[in-house]
């Protein structure tokens, strides 16, 4: 039975987290190719919180909900349209910076430095999958896809760090304390209860 309830809050918080992706995902700022959204705010949480497996596993439902048509993606938008167009490159990015971003807390500690140097690293591979797919599809130069999917973003995109390293602590710190996760005393990792 304690395995079971394990499971289903493991499962609920993963849950949860998607959501909070896809409500992040509708705060927008529209600009010509690549708009400003919560959704790198929200990765960083999710990461920060939830760690590499559990942080992975929430984008990559996120994704496969966007990719089915459901509206989840930014100005509600959803369909395998989203995922091969020039913006689609970042949303894949946010599975591979989730699980980095995871990875280096269980290995370091959940800190606020940490989790902002995490969170920082996040944002350069999240650009790097975004810049790749901005490239390919418009038939841009590299610095041309800089200059459309990153430049304009970076200063944003540091504050966004700095908010999901601070809110993600105090959260997993708070989720600690009401047992919904569990700290471990190996390599100073929390794991989900």
């Amino acid at each position: 039975m304690q395995h079971r309830n394990e499971k289903l809050r493991t499962y609920i918080l993963t849950a949860i987290f998607t959501a909070i992706t896809a409500v992040f995902a509708q705060i927008t700022i529209p600009l010509p190719i690549v708009p400003i959204t919560g959704q790198t705010l929200a990765v960083g949480l999710v990461a920060t919180v939830l760690g590499s497996r559990y942080g992975t596993v929430s984008m990559v439902l996120y994704v496969i909900l966007g990719a089915i048509g459901v509206p989840v993606f930014a100005s509600f938008s959803g369909g395998p349209q989203v995922l091969i167009g020039p913006t689609g490159g970042f949303i894949f990015g946010f599975i591979a910076t989730a699980f980095v971003m995871g990875y280096f807390l269980e290995k370091t500690k959940y800190t606020f430095t940490m989790a902002l140097i995490a969170n920082l690293i996040g944002m350069v591979i999240t650009f790097l999958f975004g810049v790749i797919q901005l490239k390919l599809v418009l038939n841009l130069s590299w610095a041309g896809a800089m200059a459309t999917g990153v430049t304009p973003f970076i200063a944003g995109g540091v504050i966004k760090a700095i908010l999901a390293a601070y809110v993600g602590i105090i959260l997993r710190k708070r989720l600690v304390s009401i047992g919904m996760l569990k700290e471990t005393s190996s390599a100073n990792r929390f794991l989900i209860n």
